[in-house]
This record gives structure tokens, C-alpha cells and sequence, in this order.
């Protein structure tokens, strides 16, 4: 499963790139996307997906199948 970014709520803060251990986070037309073929929710490193743990917007990283 992946993560993704919902553009309309993002704020570009960008405290989500540096945690990403697979680099899936990138800046994306002045904001941020996860390239879902590199997101693997940090299973295996991490207990839960870091770019949630930093990100202050409710409800901007969400599943990517919702």
C-alpha cells in the first residue's frame, strides 16, 4: 500500500520530504507528492508512516486508495 498528498490541502511546508527513508516525498508544482511505486508507509523501519508523524495538516496524507 501507499501514501498520497492531497494537493488542496498540502501547505508545501515540506517537513515531510527529509523523514521519507524511501524518498518517495518530492516537491511537485510548488507542492509535495509521494510517488507511490517508492511508498511503503515505512513498514520495516518505522512502526508508522514518519510523513504522518510530521505533518501538522489533518487529513493531507491520506491512503492512496481512499
Amino acid at each position: 500500500m501507499a501514501l498520497t498528498i492531497v494537493k488542496d490541502v498540502c501547505t508545501a511546508c515540506g517537513d515531510c520530504e527529509p523523514v521519507c527513508p524511501t524518498k518517495a516525498v518530492y516537491p511537485h508544482k510548488g507542492l509535495y507528492a509521494i510517488d507511490p511505486e517508492k511508498c511503503t508507509e515505512c513498514e520495516g523501519e518505522h512502526d508508522e508512516p514518519q510523513c504522518l508523524d510530521v505533518c501538522m495538516e489533518d487529513d493531507c496524507i491520506i491512503p492512496l486508495d481512499s
